[in-house]
This record gives C-alpha cells, sequence and structure tokens, in this order.
C-alpha cells in the first residue's frame, strides 16, 4: 500500500527538523507521485487517519491536493476546515478554489457551517479576506 510510503515522507516533512525548502523542491512532489497511486484503501486510510494527525502534517498533506474533481480530496479538506488553525483553513480554503467545479461545488454551497465562516471572512481585508472573496465568486 502506498498509504504507508506517504504517511512516513510526510511524517519526516512535517518533524521540527524538516527542511521547508527540502519539502517545497522535492518533498511535495514525492507526496504528489505517491497520492497518484493510491488505491481506494489508500484514500479510506488517509481520510480515516489525517484528523490524528499534526497540524504539519496536515498541513502538507493539503498542499499536495491538485486533482480538480477529485471527490476525495474534497473531502479530506472538508473534514480539516473547520479547523480552529487560521493557515490551515486558508490552505483549505486555498485548494478548493482550484478541486472545485460545476459537478460539485453543492457539496460546499450546501455546508451552512463553512458558508457562514466564509462571508464572515470575506470582508477582512487580508489575504484571508480575499482568498475567501474569489472562493465564493468561483461558487457562484
Amino acid at each position: 500500500m502506498k498509504y504507508e510510503q506517504f504517511d512516513k515522507l510526510i511524517t519526516e516533512m512535517s518533524g521540527e527538523n524538516a527542511s521547508d525548502d527540502y519539502w517545497y523542491d522535492v518533498g511535495v512532489n514525492d507526496a504528489m507521485t505517491l497520492l497518484e497511486k493510491f488505491s481506494e484503501i489508500d484514500w479510506e486510510l488517509l481520510g480515516k487517519n489525517i484528523m490524528d494527525k499534526s497540524l504539519e502534517w496536515q498541513k502538507r498533506v493539503v498542499y499536495c491536493f491538485e486533482e480538480e474533481n477529485d471527490a476525495r480530496e474534497i473531502n479530506i479538506i472538508l473534514s480539516l476546515i473547520e479547523t480552529t488553525d487560521k493557515e490551515l483553513f486558508e490552505m483549505c480554503i486555498d485548494s478548493l478554489r482550484f478541486l472545485i467545479n460545476d459537478n460539485n461545488k453543492e457539496c460546499i454551497i450546501n455546508n451552512n457551517e463553512l458558508m457562514e465562516k466564509l462571508r464572515k471572512m470575506e470582508s477582512i481585508d487580508n489575504m484571508s479576506g480575499r482568498i475567501c472573496r474569489e472562493f465564493l465568486n468561483k461558487l457562484q
């Protein structure tokens, strides 16, 4: 199973001694390559275990998501989006901007708690507000 390799890589890349430069230069590509080879069982394990992982581990995973219309990635992001960590929340919204399309945006629009949070944040005059505004515009 590829999940074990992915878990080991993300754990190494999110530890205290991990280099952000190495993550962005090499690690993220390795992680994305492993994701491409995931079976349904690997995706289930990722979804099941992600809430038990460190905040940095979760951020690394969200950063790897890029497949438009991949419901598995969207569901994992939606499980993380209730975070109180501002950076992880922004990363989730930023990723969702690229993952949603006409076929899957209803699952986000129907998430009342998320939509309420986005509407509150869209008026903020900073990067978070801009990300939320762009995301809400894409939902229309």
